[in-house]
């Protein structure tokens, strides 16, 4: 059975959207961002279902049946802080999969490439992390359960967050580290993951799609 791929997602109208990101490009910019780079992930994700099958991991149980989430299964993420519902989502794609790898959509440049190195990582370690450049991450893999108390004592969105998550993972069994990612928390990232987006050889249409949208934002007079 391939392993389960869930992406964690928020419904605009539903949830606040991107609100550090708001709070430097406003509200309207930070939600045409999350739906440009949601689109972006997807593509990614549909390149690689030969090796993974994914599942949208939904923020609200309202929209678990709405068409916005069609395409791929859907799981709810349950109620609790970041903690209890990445462990909720483990655990559930973890028994019915076998393996599972969890991620955003704060990160449009991400390749089928780091995907299938996730998953080959998985063949030789228990659990595999993509670091985030600003010390959190932008994914988790793994092929064993995780106490719930190593999710939920975690701080999360914090410089250590990464490195305290693979300390408390390696109890349970040897962490294989991936390549390191910038995700979007804030104005400034924007322009790092431009130059990635821009840097890679083959992007999809949705991810100079993402490209040009930041252009296009960075040219707009300040308030527009």
């Amino acid at each position: 059975m391939k392993p389960a791929l869930a992406i964690f997602v928020k419904t605009p109208g539903l949830s606040p959207i991107k609100t550090r990101l708001a709070a430097g490009i406003g509200e309207a910019a930070a939600t045409q961002f999350y739906i440009k780079a949601l689109m972006a992930v997807q593509a990614v994700v549909d390149s690689c279902t030969g090796f993974v099958s994914p599942h949208w991991a939904v923020a609200e149980h309202e929209a678990l049946g709405t068409a916005r989430w069609s395409g791929y299964p859907r799981v709810y993420q349950g109620a609790g802080g970041l903690g209890d519902r990445l462990d909720a989502v483990y655990s559930t794609l973890l028994h019915s999969h076998g393996a599972v790898l969890m991620i955003g959509t704060d990160a449009p440049q991400i390749t089928q490439a780091l995907l299938q190195n996730a998953v080959r990582a998985l063949d030789l370690s228990a659990f595999a992390l993509g670091r985030a450049c600003d010390g959190g991450f932008w994914l988790f893999a793994g092929k064993k359960a995780v106490p719930t108390s190593v999710w939920t004592t975690v701080p999360y969105s914090e410089s250590g967050t990464a490195a305290m998550l693979q300390s408390h993972l390696i109890e349970h069994g040897p962490v294989h580290e991936l390549d390191k990612v910038t995700d979007v928390d804030y104005d400034p990232d924007l322009d790092v993951v431009r130059h990635e987006l821009s840097s890679l050889l083959k992007p999809l249409p949705e991810q100079q799609a993402m490209l040009t949208w930041i252009d296009t934002l960075r040219t707009l007079p300040a308030g527009a």
